[in-house]
């Protein structure tokens, strides 16, 4: 995974020098999500910001990839960016577009797919949750 220190930018740009990753104005960090060159496949998300109080990772799904069900032991909130999602949790599913959010408790066992390809944002909270490992 990509990590960068908290308030650390990426120094790619696009359109009229905003920063790609993170830009700091009058304090406030944002992020264009859906311009960041996020790696294709679950296997390597890329971290957008970690701190103290929460992890936040990007996430773009291949055509029929999946997530597994699995549970962390953070809150887990994730947003749909780009694409759809199927989320499943205790034997229910739902079908999720852009702009969706959805979040599990701690130790929720769920499970995401996507058909035809997805981008989403998981942020857990707080970072690292008791019981976890310590933040690299």
């Amino acid at each position: 995974m990509r990590r960068f220190a908290a308030g650390q930018a990426h120094n790619a740009t696009y359109g009229r020098g905003h920063s790609r990753c993170c830009e700091k104005i009058r304090g406030v960090q944002h992020w264009d999500l859906r311009s960041i060159d996020a790696p294709r496949g679950t296997r390597d998300a890329y971290v957008v910001h970690q701190d103290a109080g929460a992890r936040a990772v990007l996430v773009s799904l291949e055509p029929g990839q999946a997530l597994g069900e699995h549970q962390v032991k953070e809150n887990a909130w994730i947003v749909v960016i780009e694409g759809n999602v199927e989320v499943a949790a205790d034997s229910q599913s739902v079908e999720l577009g852009p702009g969706a959010l959805v979040r599990f408790e701690p130790a929720e066992r769920h499970s995401l797919s996507s058909s035809g390809g997805a981008r989403i944002l998981i942020v857990l909270t707080p970072w690292p949750g008791a019981g976890h490992y310590p933040a690299d």
